[in-house]
């Protein structure tokens, strides 16, 4: 999770208390998705990145499980997690009565045992970590033979920017995936509610 007041970004866990901005954390239109042109901009992204079949789907800083919902809403079986047991509470009222679980745990080491899952859909998380491409090697490893990751990073701000770059990330995975797809999405403005001009993308890679 991050962060997006004033369009700035704070790395998780160490600036930001996602307990307390749990209540708050839907009010950012890319967020709660509450908006019915930005909901809908983003179901249609994931639709394009998920599976057309019903799948099991590994939601990674799961936050209140609003791609979660998008997610069990196009048939999917969906597993959140999140390090905030506040946003885990929020998400699991969100998805009440849809095929979810949501658990309370680290995304770079998500609790989920020997389950394996066909899609793990991350979202503003991986910038934020100290070691990506150990992380990045174990969400592969939770994957079934065939599965993909699909990663939604960027960087964001102009003084002292954050973020990790989409060839770095390619890069990174490259050594794991056969396929990797890159999808560009600053200049879509329905995703964010507004016009952007810093580095936002997709990287779908097929393990």
């Amino acid at each position: 999770m991050t962060d997006t007041t004033n369009g700035e970004h704070a790395v998780t866990g160490t600036s930001t208390d996602w307990d307390t901005a749990a209540a708050s954390f839907d009010d950012e239109p890319d967020h709660g998705l509450r908006d019915p042109e930005v909901r809908r901009a983003w179901a249609s992204r994931l639709r394009s990145w998920l599976p057309e079949r019903a799948c099991d789907v590994l939601d990674l800083g799961c936050g209140t499980g609003s791609l979660s919902l998008l997610a069990a809403e196009q048939g999917h079986r969906v597993t959140g997690v999140d390090l905030s047991p506040a946003m885990v509470d929020l998400a699991r009222a969100k998805l009440a009565g849809r095929d979810a679980v949501f658990l309370v745990g680290d995304a770079a080491a998500p609790p989920v045992g020997e389950e394996r899952f066909d899609v793990v859909l991350v979202r503003h998380v991986l910038w934020t970590l100290p070691d990506p491409a150990r992380v990045l090697r174990h969400w592969a490893g939770l994957l079934r033979p065939g599965g993909r990751l699909v990663l939604v990073e960027g960087v964001w701000g102009t003084v002292g920017p954050v973020g990790i770059p989409a060839d770095r990330l390619a890069a990174l995975l490259a050594p794991l995936a056969g396929q990797v797809h890159l999808e560009r999405l600053s200049d879509d403005e329905l995703l964010w509610a507004k016009a952007v001009d810093d580095e936002r993308y997709a990287l779908v890679a097929r393990v």
